[in-house]
């Protein structure tokens, strides 16, 4: 078969979280050549027209595609393209890629659904005057923009003109969510043959963080290997057995989340617990980070799935 494993295109210095799609591009070429298939590769670019002529060629299209002439907004334009082609290819359909990708429609979608997530607040909408609240880009993802001053207090700042003044490095578009103290965990998803098979969850612990530095999984602690978050945010699989039946809820929303979507392939979602206990769903990732050292193939190897049975799951799911 001949697979073709679209990226975005990778400028020279590039940022280590968009050189980051050559390393899960690595993989399907290592594991895709152990069963005998030719790949090749595209950074893509805004010229739609050359990337619907290399698809036509194709047996099957890889998706790593995270954005579009660094827009996050344009994400959903490659997987578009492709399904209009006909072409099979991994991962979600262009749909539920635009759906979740846009955080404020998924918000409105996961509400609809009654599935938990925390309140927001819109730029130019409705501002509160008290809590906590943790400033987001509303398309861009793998925490682009994050850091500890992104968690402010809204009796203590101008909440709307915060978002107005951080919007351009977050994208251009920039909401706030009610910011929920306490746990944080993954939980991955992957088509099988017998199903959607839910991953080993796994928490995200916050190690020695300092008093005044928000528990979050930032810029620094996804990225900077020269961060203190970077090396004290351990992911951990064991949980006491008093967390069974918080674990057990957290795999129905996810599987909730699944359907609400119509996700395929694969997919991660992210929760927050609050001290109550309550599970929060913070967002849904259907282009979730597939390298060997990342969370979706740590929570694989912990349910005794190789990697190379992901990329064949994620192959058979997509033909």
């Amino acid at each position: 078969m001949n697979v073709l494993i679209l990226h975005d295109r990778i400028e020279d210095g590039a940022s280590v979280d968009v050189a980051d799609a050559l390393t899960q591009a690595e993989v399907f070429e290592r594991c895709l050549a152990a069963d005998g298939h030719g790949c090749s590769r595209m950074g893509v670019d805004l010229d739609l027209r050359a990337v619907g002529a290399r698809v036509q060629e194709a047996g099957l299209v890889v998706n790593l595609v995270e954005s579009l002439a660094g827009r996050g907004s344009l994400i959903h334009l490659v997987p578009a393209l492709v399904e209009s082609i006909g072409t099979p290819m991994t991962g979600c359909p262009a749909h539920a890629i635009a759906t979740t990708s846009n955080k404020l429609a998924a918000k409105r979608v996961l509400s609809a659904e009654g599935v938990p997530t925390p309140d927001w607040v819109e730029q130019h909408g409705r501002v509160p005057v008290k809590d906590r609240w943790i400033i987001k880009s509303v398309w861009e993802h793998a925490s682009i923009g994050l850091g500890p001053d992104s968690v402010v207090d809204a009796g203590a700042v101008d909440l709307a003109k915060s978002l107005v003044a951080r919007a351009p490095t977050l994208g251009g578009h920039a909401f706030a969510e009610r910011f929920i103290e306490g746990r944080e965990f993954n939980l991955a998803l992957l088509e099988t043959g017998d199903g959607v098979r839910l991953l080993p969850p796994a928490e995200i612990l916050f190690v020695e963080f300092p008093p005044d530095q928000p528990r979050i999984v930032d810029f620094a602690a996804k990225w900077d290997e020269a961060s203190h978050a970077y090396h004290h945010t351990p992911r951990r699989f064991e949980f006491p057995s008093d967390d069974a039946p918080l674990l057990i809820e957290l795999e129905s929303w996810a599987r909730r989340c699944w359907d609400a979507f119509g996700l395929r392939g694969y997919a991660r979602v992210d929760f927050r617990v609050d001290e109550r206990g309550r599970p929060w769903v913070l967002e849904v990732n259907t282009n979730p980070c597939l390298s060997p050292d990342a969370g979706f193939m740590a929570a694989a190897a912990r349910g005794g799935v190789s990697e190379s049975d992901v990329i064949a799951h994620i192959v058979r799911a997509a033909r």
